[in-house]
């Protein structure tokens, strides 16, 4: 027997009594099957409601809806017997917002169609976002334009309304997009002197109880583009999270709101001035450090020179350029320990006449850390997680070379 669906009657009825047809094992819990519901199952790209199944005292929490054949489940971490009489309640603001989303991603889905010939090919919606597939690439300044469009239709409050017509007599309708695969009865969602199409959704009775439409994104997808917006109150939070973080940045670097991408360039610059500086300050000091071992040499069992750096903060690049400068000297066996993160890095050379394998090396480093890497004889590398006393262990083991 197919479910009652209240939710196609009046989208505003917020609760209803019920009685349980058959409860079922699901997943981890149970699948509660009533004889009529004003909970919406996922589908059509909309997200399902939550609420309460309330029997006598008891009151079961309902975290995801689905439909099956015409019956719909409502998911359970308890069972109900059949034939029990429950109130079905549906969380109303987790409801609203869904329909704020579903109701303008139609409207702006009809805004993209209407100025530029784009059609909505894919409709997603998650907890922290909607997006829509167009067929078409847009670019920053026309989604702006379909935004604005979009607002001006919701500010103007037209009223939403669906019906129940056949395929044949939806084919012949003015639709934005019609599937002529579809067959039976279908559920037409209109607002009034805008955007027409069949959808199964929940949608409010007005568009100027969507709210607003903000686009936050608009990026290539396939041969077309996606955009990511949000509609209602998710949206209105939304900017106001990206306005308070605009603030901030503004009062951390002493300008307006206006001049954060200016600022920003800037900082940037800097950043990467200061860099280039650190890194030759770096080469010198590490340059600096070769000289005075090899006025106060280390030396290999075989009596070749011996140079083993550990740091405990050094980068990739630096470390690859402390290599290259080791790799100049001649029959000299080094080796280079760095933390990078929660990484031990490692790597090892021995040029012309140092009698050291590296391979034998790093073979021996990797079992005392758990380490992998390899390598040539003359050059290895691999990496570990870091231990709290790398040093100890590193020369130890380099004490032995």
């Amino acid at each position: 027997m197919e479910t009652k669906r209240l939710f196609d009657e009046n989208v505003m009825q917020r609760e209803c009594e019920a009685v349980v047809v058959r409860t079922e094992p699901y997943h981890e819990g149970y699948a509660v099957v009533l004889d009529q519901t004003v909970f919406f199952p996922e589908g059509g790209g909309q997200l399902s409601d939550t609420g309460t199944l309330t029997a006598g005292e008891k009151a079961l929490p309902v975290k995801h809806v689905h439909e099956k054949a015409g019956e719909i489940f409502h998911e359970t971490k308890e069972p109900l017997a059949p034939g029990t009489k429950v109130v079905a309640k549906i969380d109303w603001p987790v409801r609203f917002d869904h329909m704020q989303q579903h109701c303008g991603e139609h409207m702006l889905s009809y805004a993209f169609y209407k100025l530029f010939g784009a059609h909505n090919v894919g409709f997603h919606m998650s907890t922290d976002m909607v997006g829509i597939d167009l067929d078409r690439e847009v670019d920053w300044q026309q989604a702006l334009q379909a935004e604005r469009f979009t607002n001006r239709e919701i500010q103007e409050d037209r009223p939403v309304t669906t019906k129940l017509v056949p395929a044949e007599e939806a084919a012949k309708m003015n639709l934005r997009k019609f599937n002529d695969k579809l067959t039976g009865i279908l559920r037409i969602v209109t607002v009034e002197g805008s955007d027409s199409c069949t959808c199964c959704g929940t949608h409010p009775t007005s568009s100027g109880m969507v709210g607003l439409v903000k686009i936050f994104k608009v990026e290539k997808h396939k041969e077309g583009s996606r955009i990511s917006f949000l509609c209602g109150r998710e949206a209105l939070e939304r900017v106001e999270q990206y306005m308070l973080a605009a603030l901030d940045a503004s009062n951390l670097l002493s300008i307006k709101e206006t001049e954060l991408p200016d600022g920003i360039a800037r900082l940037q610059q800097e950043k990467k001035e200061l860099g280039e500086r650190l890194t030759e300050c770096t080469g010198k000091l590490l340059e600096y450090r070769i000289e005075e071992m090899k006025a106060h040499p280390a030396t290999t069992e075989a009596g070749h020179a011996k140079f083993v750096f550990l740091e405990s903060d050094m980068t990739p690049k630096e470390a690859k350029a402390l290599a290259k400068r080791l790799g100049e000297i001649p029959e000299a066996f080094s080796a280079i320990f760095y933390q990078n993160g929660e990484r031990l890095n490692y790597m090892f050379l021995a040029t012309d006449g140092a009698a050291v394998n590296c391979q034998q090396v790093i073979r021996t480093v990797n079992e005392a850390f758990g380490g992998r890497g390899g390598g040539r004889p003359e050059s290895c590398q691999g990496s570990a997680i870091c231990p709290a006393d790398w040093r100890e262990k590193a020369e130890k083991l380099l004490s032995a070379l």
